[in-house]
């Protein structure tokens, strides 16, 4: 199997993660900071080592406000429904994955929060002078995907966050696709809330994110439960990290996130990207050399991740993401890829969404030259297919 799915989740990982998960759960896979034996501190030292190297990492000012959580869904809906309340005004873009669009879509209905979406233009970026006409007295959040997870490019959230603070509006960024790829420094970007996953260019396990919080930054409670330190406290306690952290933390999921940013940092962020940006741009420019193939937002790729999207003429993206895996061992996704306004900016959605290519650190050369030879017999049977149309008179 040619594996070309690392948008979704990064196979496979370092082999020092695999390591050192296996080595940790078995010396000191208990729960942290539950009690004072050996195991136990060694597993709230892993815990607060992590935060530290996650807050350096992001340029963060605080290891406390370095809050664990499940994914990036879990951290955007912490943020989301704990930043937001009735009355309320917010604005995101049409790039956003339901991470972000669900929550928003529920606040409308339910909470009477007023929230408008801004188009990318045509290159698949958003300008932040669009997002900045929306703001409105009760504007009280920007929500924007540092890239998108279907098409690649990655917005412009300095700027963006500039534009936010002269108007005293919180930005909260999406990095699922950014972090461990592109660079964030949260102070420079002038990020107020950062959300981030484990499992894909960080090179951890699934189940392992969270949320860079910035200093002054109050996310209301949404949750409640145990935390290991004060258990009379009638509620749940109002520092941070405990603040968004609730119940027994997934220490295996955090060993694994340390052994990959540690990897990841070794490795250089530019050194991996330039490598991966090169591979992407053989892809782009086998796969457009394809009579009947269609890409989108791929003329420049300059501020693009390696993610590529595709469509053949003539056949669904299902079907043409089946064929490529049945018939040719290449692990892709088709579909919407749970970004549907992308695609129905884009069109793609009559297609039902398209094909994506994610490229990661552990891809070759061959298996760029094997996915683009895959492709071209798959878009011949799609030719074959509609010469095969009878013509209507």
């Amino acid at each position: 199997m040619i594996y070309l799915d690392n948008a979704s989740t990064s196979f496979p990982k370092p082999g020092s993660v695999y390591e050192f998960m296996d080595a940790f759960f078995r010396r000191a896979g208990v729960n942290p900071g539950r009690g004072g034996y050996d195991m136990c501190r060694e597993a709230g030292d892993l815990l607060d080592a992590t935060r530290r190297l996650l807050t350096e990492f992001f340029n963060g000012t605080n290891p406390d406000r370095l809050c664990f959580g499940h994914n990036s869904t879990d951290a955007l809906n912490l943020a989301i429904f704990g930043l937001l309340k009735k009355g309320d005004h917010a604005v995101t873009t049409t790039l956003e994955h339901n991470a972000v669009l669900r929550p928003l879509y529920h606040l409308e209905k339910y909470g009477g929060v007023e929230v408008d979406r801004v188009p990318f233009d045509a290159a698949g970026f958003v300008h932040p002078e669009d997002i900045a006409r929306r703001f409105k007295r009760n504007t009280r959040l920007v929500v924007v995907n540092h890239a998108s997870n279907v098409i690649g490019t990655v917005q412009p959230v300095r700027e963006i966050g500039r534009l936010c603070r002269e108007r005293g509006v919180l930005l909260a960024v999406d990095a699922s696709q950014t972090a461990g790829k592109r660079p964030i420094d949260v102070r420079a970007d002038n990020i107020d809330v950062l959300a981030f996953t484990g499992h894909k260019s960080l090179l951890g396990p699934t189940g392992i994110g969270g949320l860079v919080v910035g200093e002054g930054v109050t996310i209301r409670h949404t949750r409640a439960g145990g935390t290991g330190i004060r258990s009379a406290d009638r509620l749940h306690l109002e520092e941070y990290p405990y603040r968004l952290e609730y119940g027994t933390p997934n220490i295996m999921g955090v060993a694994g996130l340390n052994a990959g940013v540690k990897w990841v940092m070794e490795q250089g962020l530019e050194a991996l990207e330039a490598r991966e940006m090169d591979l992407t741009t053989r892809l782009r420019d086998g796969l457009r050399a394809i009579e009947g193939t269609v890409l989108y937002c791929q003329d420049d790729l300059a501020d693009h991740l390696s993610v590529l999207s595709f469509n053949l003429r003539g056949m669904e993206a299902g079907e043409a993401g089946g064929m490529l895996d049945t018939d040719y061992g290449i692990a892709c996704r088709a579909g919407l890829h749970c970004a549907p306004l992308v695609h129905e900016q884009l069109g793609t959605d009559k297609a039902k969404g398209s094909v994506r290519f994610g490229i990661g650190p552990f891809n070759t050369e061959d298996d760029i030259r094997a996915a683009v030879e895959a492709v071209a017999e798959v878009a011949e049977a799609a030719r074959q297919r509609r010469g095969a149309q009878p013509k209507i008179s």
